[in-house]
Formats: structure tokens, sequence, C-alpha cells
């Protein structure tokens, strides 16, 4: 990707990159008195896919959870669904039903459009 004279467009005084990491995050409420097994199933999946370059877990509320991941772009995210879905797969009993039709898991998914620091 190119600007005028062939330079890298500049957005606030950053180069835009033609291959744009990716984050992903799902939601999780966790039931009571099973926050320790989902915790625990999450340090036992083997995440070592192709692209997937850093996972954090925040607790955002009371058995409220978010897993949040830095991906190289959206094609190594979007190649990595059917296992992260099989990962799910192991602790969905752990997961309440968050309500309004989401089921277990609140996830969203897109690419890096501006990188503020």
């Amino acid at each position: 990707m190119t600007g005028q004279l062939g330079m890298p467009p500049l957005f606030l005084g950053r180069t835009v990159r033609c291959a744009m990491t990716a984050f992903n995050v799902v939601r999780f409420g966790v039931k009571s008195g099973r926050e320790q097994e989902f915790l625990d199933a999450h340090r036992n999946v083997q995440a070592d896919w192709p692209g997937l370059k850093k996972v954090n877990m925040i607790k955002s509320g009371e058995r409220s959870y978010c897993i949040i991941g830095e991906w190289a772009d959206m094609t190594d995210l979007a190649a990595a669904r059917p296992k992260m879905i099989a990962a799910l797969d192991t602790f969905r009993d752990t997961l309440e039903d968050l309500g309004g039709g989401l089921g277990v898991t609140d996830p969203v998914s897109g690419p890096v459009v501006l990188e503020l620091k």
C-alpha cells in the first residue's frame, strides 16, 4: 500500500502497514463455583496456532471474563476458529448463558484500524 510519490501512507504520524494485526475478544460468564475449573481449562489449551501472537484473560466483573487474542492478521484468526471452538467445547459446561440470544459467549474480532500507542 503506497500513497503519493510511492511512500507509505501516514495516519496521525504512523505508517499504515499492509498486513494488519487482528484481535479477537470473547466475553464469558462463568457459573458460580466453577471459576477455577474455567481458568484451569484455559491454562491447558495448547494454543500454538499459526499467527497467534499473544493471549490474555481479564476478569471484567463478578464471574465475568474476557479473553483477548492478538493475531498476525485476519486470515490466521479465521483459520484458527475451528480450533478455538474445539477448545471452547472442553469447558463449555462451566459457562452461563449470557442472555439476549448470545448463548455462552459474546465473540468479536477485527483488524487493527488505528494504533494509538
